[in-house]
């Protein structure tokens, strides 16, 4: 993939979105990336505008991404953290104008379209990469180390849950039932539980998914099930929901071995919303011993059963990192393009399981 820096030089960033994605996510971990700096961000939100001001007073404010890629020459990197259905048609642009683009999951709403974009940043020899983030999640990190060093033996049944209790509706088009807002937890949360299984334990063989509506009001999917057998012989149960009343362990994972349960969301996201930075303190993704998880064989973790295992840190910023030497240095993609297709595979083949009843083979 080609560069436009060398290492000595920060590549500077327009970022196209300051909501959720844009100010909690992606501009506090550019900012805090040794060899990125933030340039631009696009919004025509006036409230988004001054908040974006208030945090970064040196940044450029553009109202339309249009107006970023007509000045393509002076920019290195795009990324777009705009809503789902702007990500195809954004990125497509922003290749097209010569800029290696970062977009936030899904990348598209569907498996073809991700082909297809990563087809034309092949093409034009540019990088395009996922925004994957929890890849860098403390407990994801700490199950990988498990897995590798062989504690769990041989891995048989992965179930992994991100589970909220939102009995309110809160708007907005991640909530609409319109398919072309490619809206609803099975593409938002279920981005993150399939990306991860499908690092974990390798192509999916069959799906089989059941989703529902729960909420009074609510248009999209709010309470979902996905069970992935994959070609290795695993099993995936992924629940993501936003109408649990009461949060079940975020990993169970049973091998031949032993087992590991752990509880608790990464703080990263908390932190970020918080206003906390990663740089500006040396204890970043840590978590308290309290919260670590246990692995053991026979007893049940809720009574002390098993040893505890200690949490891994949380690392959201080695995602950038890996980005900035990718451009640079010639790096690895972090999250490829196909690698998110491979996942939208999977989506796809759900949300049709869920639809016919069905188990999906791919």
């Amino acid at each position: 993939m080609t560069g436009r820096k060398t290492a000595d030089t920060p590549l500077r960033v327009g970022l196209v979105g300051y909501g959720l994605a844009g100010s909690v996510f992606h501009a506090p971990l550019i900012a805090a990336t040794e060899g990125l700096a933030l340039d631009t961000v696009v919004t025509s939100n006036p409230e988004r505008q001054g908040q974006a001001r208030a945090e970064f007073p040196d940044v450029r404010l553009a109202a339309t991404p249009e107006e970023l890629f007509d000045r393509a020459d002076e920019l290195d990197l795009v990324v777009l953290a705009s809503p789902n259905k702007t990500h195809v048609p954004l990125a497509t642009a922003a290749l097209k104008a010569g800029l290696p683009v970062v977009v936030d999951k899904p990348v598209a709403g569907t498996a073809a379209e991700a082909r297809g974009l990563a087809a034309l940043a092949e093409e034009r020899g540019l990088l395009l990469s996922v925004f994957q983030n929890r890849r860098w999640d403390n407990d994801f990190l700490t199950l990988r180390k498990l897995l590798a060093d062989g504690e769990l033996g041989e891995p048989w049944r992965f179930e992994s849950r991100f589970e909220r209790w939102r009995p309110q509706l809160k708007g907005g088009w991640r909530e609409s039932g319109d398919p072309a807002e490619i809206g609803g937890l099975l593409y938002d949360l279920g981005s993150h539980v399939v990306d991860q299984a499908l690092v974990l334990f390798g192509p999916a063989a069959s799906v089989y998914a059941e989703s529902d509506v729960r909420r009074p009001g609510a248009q999209a999917d709010d309470d979902t099930f996905i069970a992935i057998t994959h070609a290795s012989g695993v099993r995936s149960h992924l629940y993501v929901s936003a109408t649990t009343a009461q949060l079940g362990p975020r990993f169970r994972v049973l091998g031949s071995k032993a087992g590991y349960v752990k509880y608790g969301l990464d703080p990263q996201e908390a932190d970020l919303r918080d206003g906390l930075r990663p740089g500006r303190a040396g204890d970043w993704g840590l978590e308290p011993e309290e919260l670590w998880g246990r692995v053991g064989a026979g007893e049940s973790p809720l009574t002390g059963g098993g040893r505890p295992e200690p949490t891994l840190p949380g690392d959201y910023p080695a995602y950038y990192a890996a980005v900035a030497r990718a451009l640079t240095e010639g790096g690895p993609n972090p999250v490829t393009a196909l690698e998110a297709a491979a996942a939208l595979d999977v989506l796809e083949a759900a949300r049709r399981s869920a639809h016919d009843g069905v188990a999906v083979s791919l």
